[in-house]
């Protein structure tokens, strides 16, 4: 049986995880609080900018965008969002086996594919499936700003312009509660026309441009592509959060139950020490009353 002096030294180091993973929790519920007000914050932007896209692209257009052209798919991009440390569950796990997925199946078809990835993780996973990592970028801040993302957007669109990718598609894990997160991957480009209800459509209608329909349309629509993976980052940060907080506090509850049970043994084994030793004790004492 184990011995008193081991079972306090579980009790111990379990004592000192605890206290870690509740320190760790407690910081990912104040992070959590901070992000997560930044990205509702940026939400009715990011729904009004989705809006107008949508008129735009069921409106008349005096000039039809490169951005709008669909293409025999021949090389596809990725745009990957992940997180940059570990310990939030299986949120990347479930976003990386989502685009595997994808790239399996175009690299069925012989499709090529470049992927474009955020995070550390992205990054340390993808490099063993695949060499055509275009642009890593890692250790964004919490309260990064959209220039910090300028130079991956920018070489991303360039190769769509350019024809070196024929789709580009975003992936990343979508908030939409403290206890569910989505993996998802949508479609940047070519940017699909969305489908309307009959409602929707009465209410379409067309713009007037001033003074160019051509520049216009080109700083509104490479806006929406940047605010597109801006508040997928935002919305991933949100998930690492609230994913980090839960994986804690799991932690932290098992970590009590643990030192429960081992309170419990550890009760169980003194008191077997103390029966023991009174028991030797009255048998000592017997044997010298009848000397």
């Amino acid at each position: 049986m184990i011995g008193i002096r081991e079972i306090r030294s579980k009790m111990k180091s379990i004592n000192n995880t605890k206290k870690i993973t509740k320190a760790m929790e407690m910081v990912s519920i104040s992070k959590l609080r901070k992000i997560k007000k930044r990205m509702c914050s940026s939400r009715p932007y990011f729904n009004i900018i989705n809006q107008v896209i949508s008129h735009v692209i069921t409106g008349n257009l005096e000039h039809y965008h490169t951005y709008f052209n669909q293409r025999n798919v021949k090389r596809i991009g990725v745009i990957i969002v992940s997180t940059d440390r570990g310990l939030c569950g299986n949120l990347n796990t479930l976003l990386f086996k989502k685009v595997l997925e994808v790239l399996t199946e175009h690299i069925n078809e012989h499709i090529l594919n470049n992927l474009f990835v955020i995070g550390t993780k992205a990054l340390t996973f993808f490099k063993s499936f695949t060499n055509n990592i275009v642009f890593s970028l890692s250790n964004l801040k919490n309260d990064f700003k959209i220039i910090d993302l300028m130079e991956m957007i920018r070489i991303s669109l360039e190769m769509y312009i350019s024809g070196k990718i024929d789709k580009l598609f975003l992936a990343y894990n979508k908030f939409n509660s403290t206890i569910i997160q989505t993996p998802t991957l949508v479609q940047l480009l070519p940017i699909l026309k969305p489908k309307l209800g009959k409602k929707e459509v009465k209410k379409t209608w067309d713009y007037i441009y001033e003074s160019n329909s051509k520049v216009l349309l080109n700083v509104v629509l490479n806006r929406y592509i940047e605010f597109q993976i801006y508040q997928s980052i935002l919305e991933n940060l949100v998930c690492e959060q609230a994913s980090r907080m839960l994986a804690m506090k799991q932690a932290t509850d098992n970590s009590a139950d643990l030192l429960k049970a081992l309170q419990m043994n550890y009760n169980k084994v003194r008191q077997s020490s103390i029966t023991q030793e009174l028991t030797e004790i009255i048998s000592g004492a017997a044997a010298v009353s009848l000397n």
